[in-house]
């Protein structure tokens, strides 16, 4: 099918969807569920901001029926009849639906419809994963509070990425260092709507252990905080290579943030509501391994905050990549961590692979 805008998605609607027409049904049955009517008058305050959402979510609607009619179209085999509008309403369906970026809540995530509703049989596996993903936040930086994502890969160790970790420390290829008035945790919580007093544990960074010379990582060492309690059992690193990996599903898990440099930012408030910088579960399929690049591409609905993020295997739910970026229009990038499993970093560092 021909592009007819600026699309975020780097997957073609038929090959994330199998049953358009089924598809079609079910956002349609969807329609105007998320913006319930509020029974009671609301303070003269709020009236305004209530406005608002009432018409994002009737706006949200409109590009979801949209894209219902572009799916039924391509499902009949009209494709050339498909209109621009309906164009995007399909991109957004799969943002949602084929590729969606699922609120964590609780360390727990909503069942979902379609092809997803697997997810609900690795539901104790996927929240084993999320709990040991957090966000890397930063005090004495002129510009941010937080900087990305990074996770649990040995008995005190995290990971995340070289371009995360230099934002707060430095050094020369042997020594590393924090950057003067700098210091770093990993908040293993940050979810939507939590308060932020009985948010989940958060850890200190005490020392940087290394940045990887020669790929997009960096690996820290943490501790408690006061009452955070003991560090949980690391998460297991794949030491192997999977089999066809080509259309493996798999899972990010992070924090994506509004990113306005590779996805065009009114698509993007429209579809997501403005909801930002919290945890969230984006599964999707791995889509090719550049091995002699170091590189593993995938197709997970990921944000600038992403950078750091675990991607699962959601088989048996070992760490197959370490994301550090994406391209407009053409996928995301991870390190396909198997790849290192004898590097001298990783393996002094005690890394967790299994």
């Amino acid at each position: 099918m021909r592009r007819r805008n600026g699309s975020p998605v780097a997957t073609d609607v038929e090959q994330v969807f199998s049953d358009l027409e089924g598809v079609a049904r079910r956002v349609r049955a969807g329609l105007g569920r998320e913006v319930p009517e509020s029974s009671q008058d609301l303070p003269p305050d709020q009236e305004p901001a209530e406005e608002i959402g009432q018409f994002a979510g009737q706006e949200r609607d409109r590009i979801l029926a949209a894209g219902a009619d572009g799916l039924e179209k391509l499902a009949e085999g009209r494709a050339d009849e498909i209109t621009d509008d309906e164009s995007f309403g399909m991109e957004a369906i799969v943002l949602l639906e084929g590729r969606p970026a699922i609120l964590v809540r609780g360390n727990d995530f909503a069942s979902q419809e379609g092809d997803w509703a697997v997810l609900d049989g690795h539901r104790e596996s996927i929240r084993a994963s999320t709990a040991r993903v957090g966000r890397v936040e930063v005090s004495g930086h002129v510009n941010l509070d937080w900087i990305g994502t990074g996770f649990l890969v040995g008995q005190d160790v995290i990971m995340t990425n070289r371009h995360v970790a230099m934002e707060f420390a430095g050094g020369d290829g042997e020594r590393y260092f924090f950057q003067q008035g700098m210091s770093a945790r990993l908040d293993m919580a940050e979810e939507y709507g939590a308060v932020e007093q009985n948010g989940g544990p958060a850890f200190e960074v005490t020392e940087v252990l290394g940045i990887h010379s020669e790929v997009d990582m960096a690996l820290l060492r943490v501790a408690p905080s006061d009452g955070a309690g003991s560090l949980p059992t690391p998460l297991a690193v794949a030491g192997d290579a999977p089999a066809d990996l080509p259309g493996r599903p798999v899972y990010c898990v992070g924090y994506p943030a509004w990113d306005g440099r590779r996805n065009e930012p009114e698509s993007m408030r429209r579809i997501f509501m403005d909801i930002y910088n919290v945890k969230r579960l984006q599964p999707g399929t791995a889509t090719e391994l550049l091995a002699e690049q170091n590189v593993m591409r995938h197709d997970c609905s990921t944000l600038g905050g992403n950078s750091g993020s675990p991607v699962f295997d959601l088989t048996d739910h070992r760490v197959l990549g370490l994301h550090f970026g994406g391209r407009y229009r053409t996928g995301n990038y991870a390190v396909p961590l198997w790849q290192l499993v004898d590097d001298p970093l990783l393996s002094g560092a005690g890394v967790n692979f299994v």
